[in-house]
């Protein structure tokens, strides 16, 4: 009897917390849209002062001070000097695995096992999760979706934030493997394996080394006696149809990296990178992308800068490495564009810091061709925002089109927030 108690509590709750904000995905785009008069900023670093944007079929058609009139069938929109951008991309993330940290049959990031290349992540990912539209109310549009588990833990997929299902979010599918090294000091914040010894990290590494020789040497055999379903998942891998996204944030760990992608001629992203920039000239010379995780925390270790973290962009923008910013986590990642304001404030422009959450984290995913500028010929996924979509204090999303679809910018917590500001008559 207390069980069912507690299962019947447990289901009410769940129930509860779902019973607000029901939003469907939008509609496909019907009609051209014009924005007007508003401040561009394309995400390359060019701003469009009093410019005009326009879409069509999910594609940007025009973009400048130029633009052709507007059919008679068209939306015009006259902004008044808002602020136009690229949708954020958020790499990293395990949004849509995750929905209450505390129930475990909602967290569905990680799997059995140690290696385990040929789970994908995007079949798992839950497009009714009530966190997504807390993200889009923010800007941001699109999603890597990231599996967790184990030291090869699998493939992410690239999902657009509006829609019904996994199949339709589907933006790039299975683009990255995921490879988190085990830490190789006594402690740490990072990884799934954290605190592991040296030794038995390096143990651990090497057979990791040994699973890649393996599955190379299977690839390369005409025939098999039998299907190997693992050695068969790294196909994609080896033949750069997929990039190796390796998790570590010490230069021994970075330098692990650096000799898998020499050694098996893989192309390679270091996601955390806390220490990359020690090494960051070496990172360029080996063509090595970075994901900077946690760009709001402490240093790694104890004799850095206490604003090693917010600098670290900066440096790594010098030395002409490409990289992006993420945020550990699902429900923090709304706070992305924020974190690139901060490292505006670090030594980046206000364009720069907006590239490294926008055609910089594209480049790296995969995705620049169809999204990461407002250029023509890409994907209309745009943010208009009142004011600085980097700044807290400025930025209020009032639109947001992916694909050109203008989309539900409501959210649960908006929805709390008009609740008691009714019910305590603080309008």
């Amino acid at each position: 009897m207390k069980k069912k108690f507690i299962m019947f509590g447990l289901a009410m709750w769940l129930h509860s917390a779902y019973a607000q904000e029901t939003i469907s995905p939008a509609g496909p785009q019907q009609k051209p849209v014009f924005l007007t008069n508003a401040v561009i900023h394309v995400g390359n670093g060019q701003v469009i002062e009093k410019g005009t944007i326009t879409f069509d079929k999910g594609k940007i058609t025009a973009v400048g001070t130029s633009v052709a009139a507007a059919p008679a069938d068209a939306t015009v929109v006259d902004l008044k000097g808002q602020h136009v951008y690229p949708g954020i991309i958020v790499p990293d993330s395990d949004l849509g695995l995750i929905e209450f940290e505390s129930v475990r049959a909602t967290i569905d990031v990680r799997e059995v096992g140690e290696i385990n290349p040929s789970v994908r992540s995007l079949i798992a990912y839950n497009t009714d999760s009530k966190v997504i539209n807390t993200l889009r109310s923010n800007g941001i549009l699109l999603a890597q979706v990231t599996p967790k588990g184990g030291i090869i833990s699998g493939t992410s997929s690239v999902v657009q934030l509006d829609a019904w299902n996994w199949e339709d979010a589907a933006y790039k599918v299975d683009n990255g493997l995921h490879f988190f090294i085990p830490r190789q000091n006594t402690g740490g914040r990072r990884g799934p394996n954290g605190g592991d010894a040296p030794k038995t990290a390096l143990d651990q590494v090497e057979g990791v080394r040994a699973f890649f020789r393996e599955a190379k040497a299977y690839l390369q055999e005409a025939k098999h006696t039998a299907t190997n379903l693992k050695f068969e998942a790294m196909r994609p891998l080896f033949k750069k149809e997929q990039k190796l996204f390796v998790h570590c944030d010490l230069v021994k760990e970075m330098l692990v990296a650096i000799d898998f992608a020499k050694e098996f001629d893989l192309d390679v992203t270091i996601v955390g990178g806390a220490d990359s920039w020690q090494i960051a000239d070496l990172l360029k010379q080996s063509n090595i992308s970075v994901i900077l995780t946690q760009p709001h925390s402490l240093p790694i270790m104890q004799d850095d800068d206490v604003d090693q973290p917010y600098k670290t962009a900066a440096q790594l923008q010098k030395a002409g490495v490409l990289f992006c910013l993420s945020n550990e986590g699902f429900w923090q990642q709304r706070n992305l564009g924020f974190e690139a304001g901060t490292a505006a404030a670090y030594g980046l422009t206000k364009e720069e810091a907006l590239s490294a959450v926008t055609i910089n984290a594209a480049k790296i995913l995969g995705i620049d061709k169809m999204t990461g500028t407002l250029e023509v010929g890409k994907d209309a996924n745009i943010a208009v925002s009142t004011g600085d979509m980097l700044d807290m204090k400025s930025s209020v999303i009032t639109q947001a089109f992916i694909q050109g679809r203008e989309i539900n910018l409501d959210n649960k917590q908006k929805q709390l927030s008009e609740k008691y500001i009714k019910k305590y008559g603080l309008q």
